[in-house]
């Protein structure tokens, strides 16, 4: 074979090579929580994980941390290779709280020195910011902190990332309820900063619908494609990571005698197999939304109409393919226990 022959197999092969790993996303965080189910999907389908994330640690206002890591979660995790990264959260996601710590720089400085000793001291890969409700002034205080963190951290061998909530424009946006999410919930990340002290960002595209709003989707596609693209301005794809949630919604009213009209409106989680089971009990059928990619279903119960928003298995692929679309460095999967069976068949396809 001439020398040019061999240079263009060689190269050919090479393409190849580089087209298939476009097409795949490398590192797959799935977040786990110290409960039965979440556990027994651990143990079933750890080899179909690289990252495994738990919630179990949390700090308070004077920066004290405290929780710890069934000892069985990080035996599985060492004897497969999956690379542990535990999260903290604020306490109770209470903002006043999080604003005295965030006001503290000695009670951050003793915060930085638990994780980071819990961190090395555990052998962990890393730590995971879950830090929620940061009002617009605290600002560039967490990027302080997360700053200092992360030179902690990285001195101490140990990676560090953050949990950011979704965001899809610069401002609040034309309702009073974007105002509101705008400065307790979506402007107090810096999402540059963050990406450029620290490793990734978990992008938590889910939560597009709540108890708080009318009923829709958890996760609609255009509405996370339109987050993506947002946090692609400042954040580089090898350092994104999508969020996908295993959850679904049901939307019904209940009584409620502490509200002036004694009944309110309101959401709850539900996995897959029991929010399918309560559209297949109400004689409803699970219908697809092309548009949003999720399955629903509504239904009458006593003459009110009650809705489910879920996620399945095609549901999940839609979100891995823009995932692969956007050239992002994997995913975040929100939580490891309610999802559709289904979806561990679609990941093992996919590392063929």
């Amino acid at each position: 074979m001439s020398i040019r022959k061999l240079l263009l197999v060689v190269g050919t092969i090479a393409a190849a090579a580089t087209s298939l790993a476009a097409q795949q996303v490398n590192e797959r965080l799935f977040y786990y929580v110290d409960r039965e189910d979440s556990y027994n999907s651990l143990v079933k389908h750890i080899d179909q994980i690289t990252v495994v994330a738990p919630q179990v640690y949390v700090i308070d206002n004077l920066g004290i941390m405290w929780g710890t890591l069934d000892r069985r979660v990080a035996a599985l995790a060492k004897a497969h290779n999956v690379k542990v990264m535990p999260l903290f959260t604020n306490e109770g996601f209470q903002q006043p709280g999080l604003h005295r710590l965030l006001g503290d720089t000695i009670a951050r400085a003793r915060a930085i020195q638990s994780m980071t000793s819990m961190c090395r001291d555990n052998g962990y890969w890393g730590v995971q910011f879950d830090v929620e409700n940061i009002n617009i002034v605290d600002r560039d205080r967490f990027t302080s902190w997360y700053t200092d963190a992360a030179r902690s951290l990285h001195a101490a061998g140990c990676k560090i990332s953050v949990a950011v909530v979704h965001k899809t424009e610069d401002g609040a946006g034309p309702t009073a309820y974007g105002r509101f999410m705008q400065d307790s919930w979506r402007g107090g990340y810096d999402l540059a900063a963050l990406a450029r002290v620290g490793d990734f960002i978990s992008l938590m595209t889910y939560s597009e619908h709540t108890r708080r709003t009318t009923p829709g989707p958890v996760a609609g596609l255009p509405w996370m494609r339109e987050a993506v693209d947002y946090f692609l301005r400042f954040v580089p794809p090898e350092k994104l990571s999508l969020g996908i949630p295993t959850y679904g919604g049901h939307w019904f009213t209940q009584y409620d005698p502490t509200s002036p009209n004694r009944a309110s409106s309101t959401n709850e989680t539900v996995n897959w197999a029991w929010g399918s089971g309560l559209a297949e009990r109400n004689g409803a059928t699970i219908q697809w939304d092309p548009v949003q990619q999720v399955p629903f279903a509504s239904y009458s119960v006593g003459g009110i109409y009650e809705w489910v928003f879920l996620e399945d298995a095609r549901a999940f692929k839609a979100k891995l393919d823009l995932a692969k679309e956007k050239k992002l460095r994997g995913f975040s999967v929100w939580v490891l226990g309610p999802e559709d069976e289904k979806i561990w068949d679609i990941l093992k396809a996919e590392k063929r």
